[in-house]
């Protein structure tokens, strides 16, 4: 996985094959012309499965805008080769958005938008409706160790809660949530650690059997590390990591940033742990603002307070202690935030 320690994940030609023909058939790759600007690398599991392997498999045409990343030419490619697909992380659709002369590109050829990598905030999927004519979202949920995908979801009637959650259980794949403690199966709906089983589970990591060992049980179950929930039409909604989680004087929160791109100054945000002598970890919101805007630490406290995300109200304790503003954050090549290295930064910032 690309935001950990690097490990060689060991995929079979029938883990790629089969993952990127399934994604085909419900992307509908099959019965219509496809032309797809892609901007992920080939060498993430994104653009080599989901790109190029679509590709060979469906027949589908890519349109690579650039030798490397650049918003601004991916707002190009779509214009002059008339995309009606678009790939992207989050990070990815943000940048393009941010862009001040996008209302002068034409994006009328844009039907859909595909987004992965990690959660996409709902605000920011609205915002491709209107500023860049993506008319339909899909968001999918997957792990380079399970080739890639795993859920992959069209938008339903209720709007609202596709948008927090990463799509339904792909072909041939079984799925369970867990207790993290006891490993025993949770009730529909209840938040545990995500467990694959199927076709797409990779052979294991590469000469490190320590490692494999950790992450595929003897059954053959692979403990993804994630925090999720499922409910009874097979739509999986992601809550954190593990090893994001923050633990505060005893209570564990899960970093939910999709919030804070509510505000209306807010362009990106993300939350991470910060050491505290006194309660373990305080929460940290580091924050990008809209080019041109101005925001304090007391504005975006107070925007929290008695605030609701997911219907529930947001807890004191959950509310961030420290709020940094950046203007980036570091990045892994496929376009993830690097949350390790961002915790490090902020250590330094703030003194810790």
């Amino acid at each position: 996985m690309s935001t950990g320690s690097p490990k060689g994940a060991t995929l079979s030609h029938h883990n790629i094959v089969n993952n990127s023909y399934f994604v085909g058939l419900r992307l509908g790759y099959n019965w219509r012309t496809i032309r797809v600007c892609v901007p992920v690398p080939l060498y993430h599991c994104f653009g080599s499965v989901i790109g190029g392997m679509c590709m060979a498999l469906h027949g589908i045409t890519l349109v690579f805008p650039s030798a490397g990343y650049d918003s601004r030419a991916n707002l190009e490619a779509i214009q002059n080769e008339r995309c009606n697909f678009l790939y992207g992380t989050p990070t990815m659709y943000i940048d393009m958005l941010g862009q001040p002369d996008l209302h002068k590109y034409d994006l009328s050829s844009v039907e859909t938008g595909y987004t992965g990598g990690s959660p996409c905030p709902p605000e920011v999927m609205k915002k491709l409706k209107t500023h860049m004519n993506v008319k339909n979202m899909i968001t999918s949920y997957g792990t380079t160790e399970n080739s890639p995908i795993t859920f992959l979801g069209f938008p339903r009637d209720n709007e609202e809660l596709m948008t927090q959650t990463v799509g339904c259980i792909l072909n041939h794949t079984e799925v369970k949530v867990v207790d993290v403690s006891s490993g025993e199966v949770v009730p529909l709906g209840d938040p545990g650690e995500l467990l694959i089983r199927a076709f797409s589970v990779m052979l294991g990591y590469w000469d490190d059997p320590d490692k494999t060992n950790e992450a595929i049980t003897k059954d053959r179950w692979y403990r993804t590390g994630d925090i999720a929930s499922l409910d009874r039409f097979g739509y999986c909604r992601i809550v954190g990591r593990i090893k994001d989680m923050i633990i505060r004087g005893g209570e564990n929160i899960y970093p939910a940033e999709q919030f804070l791109h509510t505000h209306p100054n807010v362009q990106e945000a993300q939350v991470i742990g910060m050491r505290d002598e006194r309660m373990g970890e305080q929460v940290c919101a580091c924050i990008r603002l809209k080019e041109g805007q101005d925001c304090s630490r007391e504005e975006i406290r107070d925007f929290c307070k008695g605030q609701l995300t997911q219907r529930q109200e947001i807890s004191h304790f959950k509310i961030p202690h420290y709020v940094v503003f950046v203007d980036s954050y570091p990045l892994t090549a496929s376009g993830k935030i690097q949350k390790i290295k961002l915790r490090k930064e902020m250590e330094k910032k703030l003194g810790l």
